[in-house]
């Protein structure tokens, strides 16, 4: 019986330090790459697949820690995707990181005014496609076609917001998230317009209004012009117009404003043939509920604010202009 008991003891004792020796490993950080790396867990994706798969890439020095590891937690579910490790960590907390589904994404922010070149610039950052590649996705309406058949590109319509994007979210698929968040906030507002010249109106708005509270009087001056068949004259849409073809050199120059492409404002009355950048919500709320007035004319203020001086006539226009160039020349 004696016998037996020591017998018994050292299984115990054995037992508590393996255990013991399990538990500290299990918790010992743990990093055998020198780079970040990336690991993608399909659906489906067994326990000892992803435990083979961690330790083949350094993540786990052994297969059989993460095997422990889930022995521990066997009614948790883990889940697929892709996973960066880019410093040390336990197998447990390599384990609870999976458990959870801390997959690894990007955050794509799409400021409001943005056109689709300078979304094809932010999204180039990500450095998962070139900007070329994302303007090829951009340029096709076919996602917003039911919604605007006469869109020539998802101009407008890529909505300003921040977007969650995979290492393999394709360009079309960024602008399909982009597509069906604007179809949400458009049919939230359960507008009886026409989406193409009010997306056209506020991409307009958008592009000049720098002060929120400004946006509805912005509108008002370019529906009045609209009315009364005036040019609109909109600096924007020359600077759209040279991005179409190319030429744009970071300022407007007097042959933009004289090139006769239909972008151009300077040269064509009425509304553009489409957006020239894709407008938040502020913007369109203001191209649907414009108010009345009888502004004609607008000219920023030159302090800084971001504000204009609006007129109803020319004569006051100038004079607001007038106002304009000398608190510019007596801030330079």
């Amino acid at each position: 019986m004696r016998f037996l008991f020591r017998l018994f003891a050292l299984a115990v004792i054995a037992a508590l330090v393996a255990g013991g020796y399990i538990f500290y490993r299990l918790n010992q950080p743990y990093q055998g790459f020198s780079e970040p790396v990336f690991v993608e867990f399909p659906r489906g994706t067994s326990t000892e697949a992803m435990a083979s798969t961690l330790a083949s890439k350094g993540v786990v020095e052994n297969r059989w820690l993460f095997l422990a590891a889930r022995a521990l937690h066997r009614g948790t579910n883990l889940q697929a995707g892709e996973y960066q490790f880019a410093k040390a960590a336990s197998p447990l907390e390599i384990f609870s990181r999976i458990a959870r589904g801390d997959i690894y994404y990007m955050e794509l922010l799409i400021p409001e005014g943005y056109n689709m070149f300078d979304i094809a610039e932010a999204v180039s950052k990500l450095g998962t496609m070139t900007a070329r590649q994302f303007l090829a996705a951009a340029r096709n309406p076919a996602l917003i076609r039911d919604l605007d058949p006469r869109a020539a590109t998802l101009e407008g319509y890529l909505f300003p917001n921040k977007y969650r994007v995979y290492r393999r979210t394709t360009a079309q698929q960024i602008c399909r998230m982009m597509t069906q968040e604007f179809r949400q906030q458009w049919t939230a507002l359960n507008p009886h317009a026409n989406v193409h010249d009010t997306i056209t109106l506020a991409s307009l708005v958008e592009r000049e209004a720098k002060l929120p509270q400004e946006r509805p009087l912005v509108a008002s001056v370019f529906r009045n012009r609209l009315r009364i068949g005036m040019r609109l004259d909109c600096d924007p849409t020359t600077v759209y117009a040279a991005l179409l073809d190319g030429r744009y050199r970071g300022t407007i120059y007097r042959s933009d404003l004289e090139r006769p492409n239909e972008y151009n404002t300077y040269q064509h009355s009425g509304l553009p043939p489409g957006p020239i950048a894709n407008p938040g919500l502020g913007s369109i709320k203001a191209a649907l509920n414009t108010p009345a007035t009888g502004y004609l004319y607008f000219v920023a203020k030159a302090d800084g604010s971001g504000g204009h001086n609006f007129a109803d006539s020319l004569s006051q226009h100038e004079a607001n202009v007038a106002v304009y160039q000398r608190n510019l020349k007596r801030a330079n």
